[in-house]
């Protein structure tokens, strides 16, 4: 670790205090980080605690929620990180788009790796990464890319996407397979892991900018739909779709997570709020912010917990499910 990251990391273990506010059989926590930090995206560890990614400062920060601290740590001159997700080895690795690289942060002592991508490939705008079972890591790049990574050796490939810019939420489903959607293209697609191409699946609304993908545990995908405000589902086995409109007036889909139990968590910048819906009785739940231009950028969680990135209030929200006993 350089002074710059020392300090960094030293000086941001700050004490916030967490505030909630019941909501039926859930409650809702806030946890403050700095202001002006930029959140983006999250994800929980095994250890209990939350990194995320402050865009706006180039970092890569570690809350733990039992004490409401967190640290941060510099990922580089010029770093903009936007998506982060836990590898095979229990550390961070972040798409790092400040520096066009594929970024891992040792939990331990905080030591930035980086894995840059080629040079033809400057311009990438990195968005998101997912490892899929043989412990590649896949990741897009907005500009009209996506790519693999394997950690051990450090060997890249990155691909064009067949419709250009877009590629943009990427996941992994319990049979291993590797889907993007493509916000700007409007589609999802399904990538070969030994070819590299994606075949494109289009949903069934025109133009409804697919932003990010998730998978259930029936490995259907499960799809927040920026320009349409709708949450569509697409079984692969079939090759059928279900779409459902969010609550409200000109609901923007954001993010979208499904839970343990197979409920589906999305964000609605319309609503300025977290909405769950439950695809057995196609019911909604909403959670609004407290505060106005929440902005939830990103999902993740834990059975019991689900975690989310207000970046525009730069603070870290969690919805836990109480149970009875």
């Amino acid at each position: 670790m350089n002074r710059r990251q020392f300090l960094a990391s030293s000086t941001a273990l700050l004490a916030v205090r967490p505030s909630f506010a019941q909501e039926g059989p859930f409650r809702t926590k806030y946890f403050p980080i700095s202001p002006g930090i930029g959140l983006h995206d999250l994800t929980p560890a095994a250890d209990g605690t939350v990194w995320f990614t402050a865009q706006g400062k180039g970092m890569l920060g570690r809350l733990d929620p039992k004490s409401g601290t967190f640290k941060t740590v510099s990922l580089g001159q010029g770093a903009a990180p936007h998506g982060v997700t836990i590898g095979p080895d229990g550390a961070p690795w972040i798409t790092e788009g400040g520096q066009n690289a594929i970024a891992r942060v040792d939990p331990g002592d905080l030591k930035v790796t980086l894995f840059r991508l080629p040079e033809k490939f400057a311009y990438a705008n990195l968005n998101t990464g997912v490892f899929d079972k043989t412990g590649i890591y896949w990741f897009t790049g907005q500009s009209g890319y996506y790519g693999r990574l394997a950690p051990k050796s450090g060997e890249m490939s990155v691909f064009k996407a067949p419709k250009g810019v877009g590629p943009y939420g990427i996941a992994v489903t319990p049979k291993g397979d590797i889907w993007y959607a493509s916000l700007a293209g409007s589609y999802i697609a399904r990538i070969d892991p030994a070819s590299g191409n994606a075949a494109v699946v289009e949903p069934p609304t025109p133009n409804q900018g697919s932003r990010r993908v998730w998978s259930d545990s029936k490995s259907r995908l499960w799809v927040s739909e920026w320009n349409s405000g709708h949450v569509s589902v697409h079984d692969p086995a079939d090759g059928s779709w279900k779409t459902w409109k969010l609550p409200g007036e000109r609901p923007r889909a954001y993010a979208v997570y499904v839970d343990d139990k197979d409920k589906v968590w999305l964000t609605d910048f319309s609503a300025n709020a977290i909405v769950r819906f439950d695809p057995v009785t196609e019911q909604f739940n909403v959670f609004a912010s407290d505060k106005a231009n929440a902005n939830v950028r990103q999902l993740d969680g834990r059975p019991g917990e689900l975690w989310g990135c207000e970046s525009g209030n730069d603070r870290i929200v969690m919805i836990q499910t109480i149970t009875a006993g």
